[in-house]
C-alpha cells in the first residue's frame, strides 16, 4: 500500500495492475472519496459506497474491509432476526418446532427454550419419539437436530446416530461439511473462523478449507464486516445484500434534509439561548459568536446578551471592554436614539471589520474638527474634544461624535455611552452598571469615556487583505450559525452577498473543514456546514423529550424566522418583520408566536394535532406571561388582539386568564406585580 497525503486526508491506494487509464482514474477517484485512514467515512460517502456492488468493490480496490460501511445497529437487528429468539414469535406446535430445527440446524435445550413456547416444548417429546428429531452430542454438548440432517452430522462430525431412522435420512451427501457451514452462515451474521469451529468442534484449518471452497463457488463472501474486528469474516451474498440495503436505507434517512424546525432547534442550541451560561466567560463566548453581526444598541444588553448569559448585568460588557477584550463599532443609525452596532474581539477586529467608504465632503464642520483632533491627539475624553471643537454647544459635539460613530469611524472604550445614548433619561443611564456614581463633570452621559478612531484600534500596521477579510468573514458566519446559506448572507447584508464568501467556503470544503450539501429543506440548495453543526442538526430530527420554549427579540441572530426561514403565511395586508421591539416565541423549534412592537398585537400558530397543540398552547402562554412580568417591571401588560381579532374572543385567552391575566374591555391585562428574578427571557 502506498500512502498519499492530500491536505489533511490520508489515502490508501491499492498497488494493482490497472488495465486502462480510465480504470486508474476510477480507482483513484473512488479511493479519494471513500477510503480514509482513522476517521469513519461521512454518511453521504458511506451511502455512495454501499450503493456499489461488492464484487465491483473488490475488483476496484482489492480490499474487502467493509466494516465502516455496515451500521452496527442494523447488523445486530439482522442477527436477532436470523437466530429467531424473539419472544413474540416463539413457535408452539410440533410442526413449527420441526421447521425451526430444519431452518436453524442443531440447537441445545437451552437454545430451544428461547425460541419455543412452553406448549411447544411439551411437543418436543413427541418429535423425539417419532424420530422427527434426534438428540446427538456435538462438541461436548447435547443438541437436537432435524432427522433429515442426520447423515450430514454423521459424515461431517462423526456423530453417533440413534437407531430407528429411515434409510432416506442415512444416505451420504456430496458435501456434508459445506452443507453445515452454509446453514450456519444463513442463520448468522458475518462470522469469524473461530465461531463455527467452536460450534462444531472442528479444527480451524479444516473449517477454513471448506469456507475457502464455498467462497470460490460464490456461495460465501469473505471480508472484514464487523467494526472492531481485524480478522476475516464470512457471510452469504444474501445476508450481505440485506445488510447493505438496510444500512443504505438508514444512511439515506440520515442524510435526508431535515425540516426547518430542526434548523431552528439547532440554531438556538448553537447560539446558547436554550441553556444560557453564567459569568464573564459566558459573555465573552457570546461576543465571540456575535462578532460583526449588526445588532440594535437598545437591545444589546436588554435582550440579546441576557438571552445567552444567565444573570447578565449591565457592566459585564464594560468590564471586558476595560480589559481590552471587546471593541464595538457603529453600523447605521436607527431613528433618533438608536442604531445598529457590531461587537468584536479585539484581536479579531482587524480582519472582520471593513472600513467604510465615506465621502469626506459629507462631513459637517464639527465632524471634521473632531476627526482632526482624534487623528492628532489619539484617544480623548469629551472635554478635550469639545475644547478642540471651538465655540459651540456641548450637544453639537455629542451629535458630531455619534454621527461619526454610525459612519463607522469613531468608537468609545466603554459601553456606558451606548446605554446613555439609547435611553431617554440621563440620570437613569448614569445609574446603570455594577458600581453607579453621580458624576461631578458637566459632560453629557452619552459622551462618557474616551473616544478614538477605529483605525487606531485595529492594532496592526498593514490593513488586512481582501482574502484575509473574506476568509475571516466566512469563518465567523460558520461560528455564528453553524450552517451557512444564501439566506444567512442576506440577513447580515454581507458586502458582495453570498458570492462574497462562497469561494472561501468552497476552499474550506476542499480542505475538509466544512461540508457542502442540502441539509435543510425550504432553504437555498447550496449550504455549507461545520462538522459539529451538522452532527447537531441531524440529532435534532425528532422533537425533544420535554417541551423547550423561549422568547427572543425578533432581530436576534438566534431567531431564523424572517431571515433564514420564511415567516408563516399571513392574511392579506398583514406583514411580519424583524423590527426592534418585536419578539418571537419558539416552541420546540416551531414559531408559535409573534409579539408585535408594543406588545398589544399577538400572532400565534399552533399544531393541528394533539397532544402537540395542547403542549404548545401551554408553553406559549407560560412563556409570554413570564416575559411580560419580567419586562414589565411591575407595570403590567395588555394584549389587545390575537391573530388580528379581539383577544377576548380567542380560545387562547382562557390560558392567559388561568395564568394571571384578567379580562378587560381593552383586552387581556396583566396586573402589576414584582418582576421575576432571572437573567433570560425564556420559558420551559
Amino acid at each position: 500500500l502506498t500512502s498519499l497525503q492530500t491536505g489533511q486526508t490520508s489515502l490508501r491506494v491499492v498497488d494493482r495492475t490497472v488495465p486502462s487509464p480510465f480504470a486508474a482514474s476510477l480507482l483513484f477517484g473512488f479511493a479519494a472519496n471513500y477510503i480514509y485512514e482513522g476517521d469513519a467515512p461521512l454518511p453521504e460517502r458511506r451511502a455512495q459506497a454501499l450503493a456499489i456492488d461488492h464484487a465491483q468493490l473488490r475488483e476496484l480496490l482489492g480490499d474487502t474491509e467493509l466494516r465502516e460501511l455496515i451500521d452496527p445497529d442494523v447488523l445486530a437487528t439482522l442477527e436477532t432476526e436470523l437466530s429467531h429468539p424473539i419472544p413474540s414469535e416463539r413457535v408452539r406446535t410440533p410442526d413449527a418446532v420441526a421447521d425451526l430445527l430444519l431452518r436453524l440446524g442443531d440447537l441445545s435445550l437451552a437454545e430451544l427454550q428461547t425460541r419455543v413456547a412452553p406448549e411447544g416444548m411439551d411437543a418436543l417429546a413427541t418429535l423425539l419419539k417419532t424420530r422427527r428429531a434426534i438428540e446427538i452430542p456435538i462438541a461436548g454438548v447435547r443438541r437436537l437436530i432435524a432427522a433429515e440432517h442426520a447423515s450430514r452430522y454423521r459424515d461431517a462430525l462423526g456423530c453417533q446416530l440413534p437407531g430407528g431412522l429411515p434409510d432416506a435420512f442415512l444416505r451420504a451427501t456430496a458435501d456434508p461439511s459445506g452443507d453445515l457451514l452454509l446453514r450456519y452462515a444463513r442463520t448468522h451474521g458475518p462470522f469469524p473462523l473461530a465461531w463455527p469451529a467452536q460450534r462444531f468442534g472442528l479444527p480451524e484449518a479444516r473449517v477454513y478449507e471448506t469456507l475457502a471452497r464455498l467462497v470460490a463457488q460464490g456461495k460465501l463472501l469473505e471480508g472484514v464486516f464487523r467494526n472492531g474486528a481485524d480478522t476475516p469474516q464470512w457471510c452469504t451474498p444474501d445476508i450481505w445484500a440485506l445488510l447493505r440495503r438496510r444500512s443504505l436505507a438508514k444512511l439515506r434517512r440520515a442524510v435526508e434534509p431535515v425540516a426547518p424546525a430542526a434548523l431552528c432547534r439547532t440554531l438556538t442550541i448553537w447560539q446558547g439561548t436554550v441553556k444560557p451560561r453564567q459569568g464573564l466567560d459566558a459573555v465573552l463566548d457570546a461576543v465571540e459568536k456575535l462578532q460583526g453581526a449588526p445588532l440594535p444598541a437598545s437591545l444589546l444588553e436588554s435582550e440579546i446578551l441576557p438571552a445567552r448569559v444567565e444573570g447578565y448585568l449591565p457592566g459585564d460588557l464594560d468590564a471586558l471592554a476595560a480589559a481590552g477584550e471587546v471593541v464595538w463599532a457603529g453600523i447605521e443609525p436607527l431613528g433618533a436614539k438608536d442604531g445598529r452596532v457590531a461587537l468584536f474581539l479585539t484581536d479579531s477586529m482587524p480582519t472582520l471589520w471593513s472600513p467604510p467608504e465615506v465621502d469626506a465632503t459629507s462631513f459637517t464642520a464639527a465632524e471634521t474638527q473632531v476627526l482632526a483632533h482624534l487623528r492628532q491627539a489619539g484617544a480623548s475624553f469629551f472635554a478635550d474634544i469639545h475644547a478642540a471643537n471651538g465655540a459651540g454647544f456641548p450637544g453639537d459635539t455629542v451629535a458630531a461624535l455619534w454621527s461619526l460613530v454610525f459612519k463607522g469611524l469613531v468608537t468609545n472604550d466603554t459601553v456606558r455611552v451606548l446605554r446613555a445614548y439609547t435611553r431617554p433619561s440621563t440620570r437613569q443611564a448614569r445609574g446603570l452598571g455594577a458600581h453607579s456614581f453621580r458624576s461631578r463633570r458637566a459632560a453629557p452621559a452619552a459622551a462618557d469615556g474616551r473616544w478614538s478612531l477605529i483605525e487606531h484600534r485595529l492594532q496592526r500596521r498593514e490593513p488586512a487583505s481582501i482574502t484575509e477579510r473574506v476568509t475571516a468573514r466566512a469563518q465567523q458566519l460558520l461560528a455564528r450559525y453553524g450552517i451557512v446559506s444564501r439566506e444567512v448572507s442576506n440577513a447580515e447584508a454581507l458586502p458582495g452577498g453570498f458570492s462574497g464568501v462562497y469561494e472561501a467556503l468552497k476552499a474550506m470544503e476542499d480542505t475538509g473543514r466544512v461540508r457542502r450539501g442540502y441539509f435543510v429543506t425550504d432553504v437555498a440548495a447550496t449550504q455549507f456546514a461545520s462538522p459539529a453543526a451538522l452532527d447537531l442538526l441531524r440529532s435534532q430530527r425528532g422533537l425533544p423529550e420535554t417541551t423547550v420554549s423561549l422568547i427572543l427579540a425578533a432581530v436576534d441572530p438566534a431567531n431564523p424566522y424572517g431571515a433564514i426561514l420564511p415567516w408563516p403565511p399571513m392574511p392579506a395586508g398583514r406583514v411580519l418583520a424583524r423590527t426592534v421591539g418585536a419578539h418571537v416565541v419558539i416552541v420546540n423549534g416551531h414559531l408559535a408566536g409573534y409579539l408585535a412592537r408594543g406588545g398589544r398585537s399577538l400572532w400565534i400558530w399552533l399544531p393541528e394535532d394533539e397532544p402537540d397543540r395542547s403542549h404548545t398552547t401551554l408553553a406559549l402562554a407560560e412563556t409570554l406571561i413570564k416575559f411580560f412580568r419580567r419586562k414589565g417591571k411591575g407595570q403590567g401588560a395588555l394584549i389587545g388582539e390575537i391573530n388580528g381579532d379581539p383577544a377576548l374572543g380567542h380560545a387562547l385567552s382562557e390560558a392567559f386568564v388561568a395564568h394571571g391575566f384578567i379580562k378587560t374591555h381593552l383586552g387581556l391585562q396583566l396586573r402589576r406585580s414584582q418582576p421575576e428574578r432571572g437573567g433570560r427571557d425564556a420559558g420551559g
